[in-house]
């Protein structure tokens, strides 16, 4: 299919070429020559106009064909073009010839695209300061192509590319873009016409045109700047939410349909120490597992919660959509969000059921790894007026670990265990020290699975795939000490610099009689200890590395858009990033006081959030994500890893 796919994108392009080449031999071939060359040249308009007679339809096929080249080449002006071609045939022949280029020049942009796709944005896209995004997003966004063709410094090219990019049908494409560009065609070859009669008429339309241009010109800004407003009020798409009622019949068909899902691959085992919640409540839960919310629904379905939840998930419209109907709550993970304290306490008096897992990201190797101190302090303080309950997980982590491959994340067959207590009743929590109650939720909720795997001696994951995305968060070889060297195939790791080799057995132990470590647990302790040894021996550790930036979807029409390339750099200091950002050079830094971790996707980015902002950074290898992270823990020194 590939080959196919392949050989079809050869073709085109040689048609295409093979194309232009006929267009160009037609173009520089006798007199049309010397017709293209006076055209360009500025010759008078006479000679012009007797050369382009004297061709007959070769003069016409000139025309065309420059009309049609100054779509494909974005460089090419096509008012001089329009004139001229008035002035030679008249008003209606005039506009038919250009047009004609015109829709051949827009369907060779539609071939292109629909073969080689974004690909040829680089090419198209100039540094115009409209948001294409939020155009693409919007309900209106023929009207907007109108409005575009309208702008001054936007080639038909670029309209064309962003038309084909909206993936519409070809008759709709071609009758938007024609129709587009036809008022501008008709002002062109108009002026050339009024020429040949009055040329008092001519040079006051003329000199009206260009006092146009020339306002439009140095006021482009503010008319983008007012195209981008006015796109943004009617169609971005936004993370904020407010908090409403939970849709119960909804809710009750989704998690339904979850536990039936879940139920046919892990086996729970919960257990709800409590009757009716006291309301308002919090709830409190671990998070060992990417589908610890499926668990804890077993539990609370009937109660409504209100979840808090990443807000890198709200980005997307539809899921953002999905998760307000199901009462979720975003929150910027690490960071000062201001609408996420508001939605918390506006939960609790509604007498309504809030759903935290205070560490705010996925354990990295199966057991608890910290809480922020604000976190603690919101949570104690809310505790006033609302009961405090926790759910503590037991083998989530292990039954879909985070480093696990895409497609085979979830070890069928697997065991765990949710139970629910109360923590604290309504207005205890502020009856005790915050000492007292960090130690208190510290130590309930407090989890290693390899642990509790211990307690559960009859427990088997005879998966074939349990060592595979390994690399993932261990990054460094035991044996020869190199970083980044390690491979995993099936339930083995191994050392591509030294040949080192491991295998996992159906309890996540290690088999090799030499082994170093019993688990993987054991194995990423030790590395972080190497890290922690290296940055206090030396006082210029830093971490350095190209990366791809992401920001969040505009247009909500997915998670993430890639925003910029350059070189990110963690230290003593803090963050910096230095690169491209939507098309600006920058210089972004975040102090080392204002970093509490950052956050990190196995074998996916590292990332910071700033206000409802995220900065997603993607390195080459993805591999060296976890390292990030893991220095993130020790630079930052409010929390070291256990």
């Amino acid at each position: 299919m590939a080959k196919k796919k392949w050989k079809t994108k050869i073709i085109i392009a040689v048609v295409f070429a093979v194309l232009l080449a006929g267009l160009l031999a037609l173009l520089f071939s006798g007199d049309n020559k010397q017709l293209v060359i006076d055209i360009f040249h500025g010759e008078p308009i006479d000679k012009i106009l007797d050369e382009a007679q004297s061709l007959g339809w070769q003069g016409m096929a000139v025309f065309g064909t420059l009309s049609m080249l100054q779509v494909v080449l974005t460089f090419l002006p096509a008012e001089p073009v329009q004139v001229l071609a008035g002035i030679s045939y008249g008003l209606w022949i005039g506009v038919g010839i250009c047009m004609a280029g015109v829709v051949v020049g827009n369907t060779i942009i539609f071939v292109l695209y629909k073969v080689y796709g974004d690909r040829l944005s680089d090419y198209f896209e100039k540094k115009i300061e409209v948001d294409f995004e939020i155009l693409r997003s919007s309900k209106r966004v023929t009207l907007m192509i109108f409005i575009l063709y309208f702008l001054p410094a936007i080639p038909y090219g670029l309209i064309c590319f962003f038309s084909a990019s909206l993936k519409m049908r070809y008759p709709k494409y071609i009758i938007v873009t024609c129709l587009g560009s036809l008022p501008s065609v008709l002002i062109g070859v108009a002026l050339g016409h009024i020429a040949t009669n009055s040329w008092i008429v001519s040079l006051a339309i003329l000199a009206v045109l260009v006092v146009l241009l020339v306002l439009m010109y140095v006021f482009r800004k503010k008319i983008f700047g007012w195209l981008n407003n006015f796109a943004k009020k009617q169609f971005a798409y936004s993370s904020k939410t407010k908090v409403k009622e939970p849709n119960k019949a909804f809710n009750a068909v989704m998690f339904c349909g979850l536990k039936h899902w879940l139920k046919r691959r892990i086996k729970c085992k919960v257990t709800r120490n409590v009757d009716a919640l006291d309301l308002p409540a919090v709830v409190l839960c671990n998070h060992g597992s990417f589908i610890d919310f499926v668990y804890f629904s077993m539990l609370l379905s009937k109660d409504k919660p209100h979840v808090v939840t990443n807000r890198q998930y709200f980005f997307e419209k539809k899921l953002g959509n999905l998760l307000r109907k199901l009462g979720c709550i975003p929150k910027s993970m690490f960071a000062t969000d201001m609408e996420n304290v508001k939605n918390c306490l506006t939960v609790i008096k509604n007498n309504g059921v809030l759903v935290i897992c205070p560490e705010a990201r996925l354990s990295t190797a199966g057991e608890f790894e910290d809480i922020q101190p604000s976190t603690m302090k919101f949570l104690r303080k809310i505790g006033s007026d609302a009961a405090i309950y926790t759910i503590k997980f037991g083998g989530d982590y292990l039954a879909m670990p985070k480093y696990a491959s895409r497609g085979s994340r979830i070890r069928k067959g697997s065991t765990v265990e949710a139970e629910m207590n109360l923590l604290y009743a309504k207005g205890e929590s502020v009856k005790v020290s915050l000492e007292e109650f960090e130690q208190k939720v510290m130590s309930v909720l407090d989890y290693n699975d390899f642990e509790w795997l211990k307690s559960h001696p009859d427990l088997h994951y005879p998966q074939g795939n349990l060592a595979e995305g390994l690399q993932n968060i261990l990054y460094r070889c035991p044996d020869c000490g190199e970083e980044f060297t390690l491979v995993t195939k099936g339930n083995s790791i191994s050392c591509e610099h030294c040949g080192f080799t491991d295998t996992m057995d159906d309890r996540y132990n290690f088999t090799n009689p030499q082994r170093k470590f019993d688990n993987l647990q054991q194995w990423y302790r030790w590395q972080t200890e190497v890290m922690r040894d290296e940055i206090e021996r030396d006082p210029d550790f830093e971490m350095r590395g190209e990366v791809t930036l992401f920001h969040h979807s505009v247009s909500g029409g997915k998670q993430l858009r890639e925003a910029g390339k350059g070189e990110a750099v963690f230290n003593r200091q803090g963050l910096a990033y230095v690169g491209t950002d939507t098309d600006e050079q920058i210089t972004k830094f975040f102090p080392i006081s204002s970093i509490y971790r950052l956050l990190f996707g196995a074998d996916e980015d590292f990332e910071i959030y700033e206000g409802d902002e995220i900065w997603y950074f993607v390195p080459p290898d993805k591999r060296t994500c976890v390292k990030w992270y893991m220095a993130s823990v020790l630079l930052c020194g409010n929390g070291a890893q256990k």
